[in-house]
């Protein structure tokens, strides 16, 4: 068997995860004796005096007319589906949660290392069907000179590429000194196969952008431009295909300069939405702000530029619901700029009803979605189900539609953002490594549904 698999458990059978104490006795067995209890002291349905109302009277009349042998198979069919889940619990890299237990356990947070053997921790067994019969994770890419792997995340099926930002590098270049001798590079990676693929530099002489967060755009790809103390801040498209030219798309809202954009996403409609937190200004290579952290709407076919949400710490990643009708906005603010972390703030994901009216959307009913146990939560990215995946302190956590976590991807150091590819797989950036997932074949990112 292999080694790998392992079931913690407590004397009652319940499931916990390596580390998991429970200061309390056999719940399960206490329980059962005072619902005997109860049961024996709650008067019997024959004995109850009370007049039966003529709809209750209904429904068991027609309860007596149904066939025994429906119970039955319905009880058959539930032991088959219980041991085929049993079945499926054995997979060597699953790790199963047991959630009421959890609620009453409380530890130091530990980050989990390269021994964790298990990745995929299981919270609801809904998260199976995410995960398919045999999903895996292992590490692509593992670069210490610097971490190369860190923000967008944007994989263009015609080539087959995938497209990283680093985070800050050190430059010495006189062109260097308006973002404090920082830099960021674009690394792209062409695919011929899941484990045989091409890593190369994007170089765009341009300028300096300090790229962030990016999406696809029409045939290439929209990078958040952060700026410098000089280069304004924005928007850029880059062509997937050398020489990867590039065009400014948006650089101001009404003349005033945007902080530092940092994710982007885009409407079907076309409209492409993005969010702009101060992390630039507090890194010390952008100017003192001049607008508000807001999320924008950017039509570039009209030029129309608006404002759609405020009311952030830092805005961060953003994503649509499969249908479009509900945003997803996450807030880093746990996390500022100049290192500071302060677990009274928001590690929030927050989401937004999209309605429209006179013939343009708006955002309302804000409500908190999600709260990231581990860190905050960063990138951000729905699947074609409408479940929601967020880079967080420990990996990727994954809720469903309704803001339940029903399982979490276990990587060493977190992970600050992420992307899908083809048929259930996943790149996830680690810094100095660059991760692979594979999930089940219909776990599919609803950004490009394949």
């Amino acid at each position: 068997m292999n080694h790998l698999f392992h079931r913690p458990s407590t004397s009652d059978g319940n499931l916990l995860s390596p580390g998991h104490k429970v200061s309390f006795s056999d719940s399960s067995k206490s329980s059962d004796k005072r619902h005997s209890a109860r049961a024996s002291s709650r008067p019997s349905d024959s004995n109850d005096s009370r007049p039966e109302s003529p709809s209750v009277s209904t429904r068991r009349a027609v309860s007596a007319q149904r066939p025994s042998t429906r119970r039955g198979t319905s009880q058959q069919q539930v032991w088959t589906e219980s041991r085929d889940l049993e079945e499926r619990l054995r997979n060597p890299v699953f790790q199963r949660i047991n959630r009421r237990s959890e609620a009453l356990w409380q530890a130091p947070i530990e980050a989990p290392t390269i021994s964790q053997p298990k990745p995929f921790l299981i919270y609801h067994d809904s998260f199976l069907s995410v995960l398919g019969p045999n999903p895996t994770l292992q590490c692509l890419i593992e670069d210490n000179r610097a971490p190369y792997f860190h923000e967008a995340g944007v994989f263009h099926p015609p080539t087959n590429t995938l497209f990283i930002t680093s985070n800050q590098l050190g430059d010495t270049s006189p062109d260097a000194v308006t973002t404090r001798n920082k830099t960021i590079v674009i690394t792209k990676i062409e695919f011929f196969s899941p484990t045989d693929f091409t890593r190369d530099k994007v170089r765009c002489p341009e300028r300096n952008y300090m790229a962030n967060g990016g999406t696809n755009y029409r045939d290439g790809l929209i990078l958040c431009a952060q700026g410098s103390l000089r280069e304004p801040s924005g928007l850029i498209y880059m062509e997937a295909k050398r020489p990867h030219k590039t065009t400014t798309l948006l650089n101001n809202y009404h003349s005033r300069p945007f902080n530092s954009p940092n994710d982007v996403v885009v409407h079907s409609d076309g409209s492409i939405w993005f969010t702009d937190p101060i992390y630039g200004y507090e890194q010390g290579f952008r100017p003192r702000p001049q607008l508000p952290q807001l999320v924008y709407r950017f039509d570039p076919g009209t030029g129309d530029i608006r404002v759609v949400a405020d009311g952030f710490g830092r805005p961060n990643g953003l994503c649509f619901s499969p249908d479009e009708g509900t945003i997803y906005i996450t807030d880093t603010d746990l996390i500022h700029g100049d290192g500071s972390t302060d677990y009274r703030r928001a590690a929030t994901i927050y989401a937004y009803s999209v309605l429209w009216e006179h013939e343009a959307p708006y955002l309302t009913n804000r409500r908190v979605f999600a709260y990231a146990d581990t860190g905050a939560p960063d990138g951000i990215k729905c699947d074609v189900s409408g479940n929601v995946y967020a880079g967080c302190g420990d990996g990727i956590n994954i809720w469903n539609a309704g803001g339940m976590l029903i399982g979490k991807i276990q990587i060493e150091g977190g992970c600050a953002n992420f992307c899908f590819g083809r048929n259930g797989e996943m790149w996830c950036f680690g810094e100095n490594k660059l991760w692979r997932v594979k999930l089940g074949d219909e776990s599919r990112g609803a950004l490009l549904g394949i």
